[in-house]
């Protein structure tokens, strides 16, 4: 990874220029990306909006190292994520960007606390375990299994994984995808705690426009381009979310 990411950029954490991304399903190309001009900057909170096909996760995914573009460059920070090699890809995940997904994807044999020490163990400059939970409010509930918490303290376990390893970025896939609204807003309470607390670079993936109030800037998808960008003037606080 040498090339280096353009010094116009100084607040740049990612920068994307001309994304595209084409998936070839026998006979048939799908476009998935047409284009992709982006710039995320530390500390934002950015939520990636747009119906189902619009290409938010796969944007998600080559900003994370889990998938590659057809076309155009990526680079996170001084690196140059495309063309990036396996190995330096998988390190690039494990050292710096945490993933929340819809489903929680929790070991169920594993206690909370012992979900998130399985990441801790591998990190190079790890929170314990302990205080993630108390960041996402579960520190009464280390030794619980997953199938003794609700769906939306399993998420909160999830995000205190992603959290524990210190990443620079967090990547969130419909984390509130299934759950119900009130649950909903206590986990993006969580998000919004975390990149207020840790700055973290936040970015968010949803279908659900009542989310975009909560971002400092609301990047819409449609048909693999982006439509709009648009800066909230103030942000909404997650519990006065409403959908």
């Amino acid at each position: 990874m040498m090339a280096h990411m353009p010094d116009a950029f100084p607040n740049a954490v990612f920068v994307a220029h001309n994304l595209t991304k084409v998936y070839r399903m026998g006979e048939v190309e799908v476009q998935a990306l047409r284009g992709i001009d982006l710039t995320l900057n530390r500390g934002e909170l950015v939520v990636l909006l747009g119906p189902s096909g619009s290409g938010k996760s796969t944007l998600l995914n080559i900003l994370g190292g889990l998938d590659a573009p057809s076309g155009g460059e990526v680079y996170y920070l001084d690196h140059k994520l495309t063309g990036a090699s396996e190995a330096e890809l998988t390190r690039f995940r494990r050292e710096h960007v945490g993933f929340v997904f819809q489903f929680y994807n929790l070991i169920p044999s594993l206690t909370a606390r012992e979900n998130v020490a399985a990441v801790t163990e591998i990190s190079q400059t790890p929170m314990r375990p302990e205080d993630a939970l108390a960041l996402v409010g579960l520190g009464n509930r280390l030794d619980h299994f997953p199938a003794q918490l609700s769906g939306g303290e399993q998420q909160r376990v999830a995000i205190a994984r992603a959290v524990a390893k210190n990443p620079a970025v967090l990547l969130c896939d419909e984390p509130t995808g299934a759950l119900d609204s009130a649950t909903g807003v206590v986990v993006l309470e969580v998000l919004e705690k975390v990149n207020r607390e840790l700055g973290t670079l936040t970015v968010l993936i949803t279908h659900n426009v009542g989310i975009a109030g909560m971002a400092d800037r609301v990047i819409r998808l449609s048909d693999g381009r982006i439509a709009d960008i648009h800066e909230n003037a103030t942000k909404k606080p997650a519990h006065d979310l409403a959908w």
